[in-house]
């Protein structure tokens, strides 16, 4: 019965490994990603003069991501990553206010026709 135990372990912790490298691989990409995001938004930031708010939350969800993967990875939860789990909520920002647009005025239609 032990020796059953034991291999279904080995299995586990097999299937975890795997599952590591390829976070692993997720990460290294995601990195890259998050630093684009990141020169995005400082460009966005001088230009404006504000941060983008879709960049904002964006960003926000990709570093949470990221933790999920370290904490996988780091053995501190079962629980696998996106997509194996939800993908991360942006948090509101504690930081700078998003830049905004105000939506155009409508122009006002006569509803006569002129003649």
């Amino acid at each position: 019965m032990s020796d059953e135990k034991q291999e279904l372990e080995r299995e586990s912790i097999l299937l975890r490994i795997l599952w590591m490298v390829i976070f692993v691989i997720v990460w290294q990409l995601a990195e890259v990603v998050l630093g684009a995001v990141v020169l995005l938004q400082l460009g966005y930031r001088l230009f404006y003069g504000a941060p983008n708010a879709g960049l904002m939350g964006f960003g926000d969800s990709l570093s949470q991501y990221l933790a999920q993967i370290g904490r996988f990875g780091t053995f501190n939860t079962d629980e696998k990553p996106w997509p194996f789990a939800d993908w991360p909520t942006p948090r509101a920002p504690e930081g700078e206010v998003a830049h905004s647009i105000p939506p155009a005025p409508h122009p006002v239609r006569d509803e006569e026709p002129k003649l």
